[in-house]
């Protein structure tokens, strides 16, 4: 049997190659791909110009290649709808999990032969989104003519439950207990001090612009740039390619310019931007400066949030609930509380372009102030007084 390894190193023994798979089509081929191997690598060829699509893209279809071969014995070529079935409940509780699931608090380099495709048993939710994608995967490689069918058509339709409104946000209250956080960060060496600063830097532009975190790993300082207006006035802005491959234009604000003027300095930069400039706007701090990776940002976020959560506990257990709250908090969740504060005071649908949804349905969800007023409306006008109506009435009584 093959050792466990990533997709790009994996060898597939004949037998389950997918060379002869049964749901093979016999016609000519619009890809060169001869095995089931190649059939995804040209699948995802297709997202190698977005770095977040790819690695996710990747993640669930080595995950499935991955079983066919060292678990289910059949190749990818061969699956039946009843097979994915079976792989669904092995996606809720991969076993042997010494086997597929990385040891806790174990972040291993694909290369490392400690590393495992699972962190975990996925929750409904990742489930659907692994099989979605899988979906589209055979989709392309029936409409590329090396399947006949797409095993996974068959199975139900049934929608996502849709969150009523988002919670995986920072109200403001503890959103304040992690800038405290990070303006608490030590700065008496240099490379302390670098340290601090790029971190106020990176929560500053995931808040004040909105950004998701590989927009603002791939984002260069040339991004920024300067446009007069109508009325004379001159404005700064952000430009990103977001997903899909829509540029959008993010308010640059006075607030979030002085961000980048002290950020900037510190990594011993001229204040004013230059023309030309692709220095990335998340600098490495070891080595020759280059752009920071997501798995880089995603550590910061959460040493942030760990040390918020422990200094909430240090006062006492009646701060455990906000805690627990911050302790999930992952580095989407700061694009998230970018858009509820902002819905609190800005137009929605200003809101929407500023993160660059399409569709303003999707922006609603971060709108909780007609939620708070609704439950204050109810609070106080619909009552059942059981007090107010037998308060002079011994109970019992009558």
């Amino acid at each position: 049997m093959p050792d466990l390894v990533t997709l790009d190193r994996l060898q597939i023994p004949a037998t389950v190659s997918g060379v002869g798979g049964a749901n093979r089509a016999r016609g000519r081929s619009q890809i060169a791909a001869l095995d089931d191997r190649s059939a995804v690598l040209s699948w995802l060829a297709r997202f190698t110009d977005s770095p977040a699509t790819l690695a996710s893209y990747r993640k669930e279809s080595e995950r499935l290649l991955l079983w066919c071969v060292l678990q289910h014995r059949r190749a990818l070529s061969d699956l039946t709808h009843e097979d994915l079935l079976v792989f669904q409940r092995f996606l809720a509780d991969p076993q042997p999990a010494e086997r597929w699931v990385m040891a806790p608090g174990a972040r291993q380099p694909r290369s490392s032969p400690l590393w495992r495709p699972f962190a975990g048993p996925l929750s409904p939710a990742s489930q659907r989104q692994a099989l979605s994608i899988l979906n589209g995967l055979f989709n392309w490689l029936v409409e590329a003519g090396y399947l006949t069918g797409n095993p996974l058509a068959l199975g139900r339709r049934k929608a996502a439950p849709r969150a009523a409104r988002m919670s995986r946000f920072l109200p403001h209250e503890h959103w304040q207990e992690v800038k405290t956080t990070i303006h608490a960060l030590p700065t008496l060496s240099e490379r302390d001090a670098a340290r601090a600063a790029r971190t106020r830097w990176l929560f500053s532009l995931l808040y004040l612009g909105g950004l998701r975190v590989t927009e603002a790993c791939v984002t260069t300082m040339q991004g920024f740039f300067c446009r007069r207006s109508a009325d004379g006035r001159e404005r700064w802005w952000l430009e990103v390619t977001g997903k899909g491959g829509k540029a959008r234009l993010i308010p640059a604000t006075d607030e979030l310019m002085s961000e980048l003027v002290r950020y900037r300095r510190s990594c011993g930069l001229r204040a004013l931007l230059m023309a030309g400039d692709n220095s990335p706007l998340l600098r490495s701090l070891i080595g020759e400066p280059k752009a920071l990776a997501r798995s880089a940002v995603h550590e910061i976020v959460k040493d942030i949030v760990r040390q918020t959560a422990a200094r909430l506990r240090a006062r006492g257990p009646e701060h455990e609930a906000a805690a627990a709250h911050i302790d999930r908090v992952s580095s989407h969740w700061l694009r998230h509380t970018a858009g509820s504060h902002q819905s609190d005071s800005v137009d929605l649908k200003v809101v929407r372009d500023n993160l660059g949804h399409s569709n303003i349905a999707t922006t609603s969800i971060y709108v909780h102030s007609e939620d708070d007023a609704r439950h204050d409306a109810t609070n106080a006008g619909h009552r059942v007084n059981w007090e107010l109506e037998w308060a002079s009435t011994p109970r019992g009584a009558g």
